[in-house]
């Protein structure tokens, strides 16, 4: 029996790269998940890949449609007992040229979204009588990464909302935390990222080694489950020391 039998779990940004790691790892712990993306084709593959997995199509950034999709999966599945909250939107620029659109669609994605998706699902969890919320941060919260200001303001953000809903969500036993990865080696950032650029990265870790979907799925295993049962109001950074090296 898995350590989450019997569970249900809402997953935004869900279809693809670390959502789908931590959809896969779920499913075989025994939950059953709901996978919210905007990317249909990647939809239908995860779908069709991780038995115990439902498709939910749906753009975080509208906050009636969120409420909707959610509602759905929980009337069908019989309750929520698990979010997290990875949907993203990418674009890395220098602040001054930052194009406004960009600006918003990644505050709309990445802060909104996990804004409307904890209102929808936080009656769902108090119903419940507690459960587990897991924010997606960043270790660009604490170290200057080029070009991610506005990334990293959305990710510091979420982490100052992990620590508030810890504190309002508690009294309800919903436990509220945060998980902020390092580099992790993805199909998608491999496509963007050279050899050489993993090797700097690698290099710039005190263990020698970078993280993999697997490894950052495993730690939300950890934060969904009882073995975390009084861990609230944390970021719990995966990064294999990289952000408290020193010179």
């Amino acid at each position: 029996m898995g350590v989450l039998e019997g569970k249900v779990a809402i997953i935004t940004g869900g279809a693809g790269g670390i959502g789908r790691e931590i959809a896969r790892a779920y499913v075989r712990e025994g939950a059953k998940v709901g996978l919210v993306d905007i990317d249909a084709r990647a939809l239908a593959e995860a779908e069709q890949e991780l038995p115990g997995a439902r498709a939910l199509p749906c753009d975080v950034s509208d906050r009636a449609q969120v409420r909707r999709v959610v509602d759905a999966y929980v009337a069908e599945s019989g309750g929520l007992d698990i979010l997290v909250n990875n949907a993203a939107y990418f674009y890395y620029a220098p602040l001054a040229d930052m194009p406004e659109d960009k600006v918003s669609r990644m505050i709309d994605v990445g802060l909104k979204g996990a804004l409307w998706s904890l209102q929808a699902a936080t009656p769902h969890l108090v119903t419940r009588g507690g459960g587990a919320v897991i924010n997606l941060s960043s270790v660009a919260v604490s170290v200057s990464i080029t070009n991610a200001a506005v990334y990293s303001a959305i990710k510091g953000a979420l982490d100052t909302l992990t620590r508030q809903q810890a504190v309002e969500l508690g009294a309800h036993g919903i436990r509220v935390n945060a998980l902020a990865p390092g580099p992790v080696v993805t199909p998608g950032a491999s496509s963007v990222i050279s050899e050489e650029g993993w090797a700097k990265r690698r290099a710039r870790t005190p263990l020698n080694r970078l993280a993999t979907g697997a490894d950052i799925a495993g730690v939300a295993v950890f934060l969904a489950s009882e073995a975390s049962a009084t861990v609230a109001g944390i970021t719990l950074k995966v990064d294999g020391a990289m952000t408290v090296q020193g010179y």
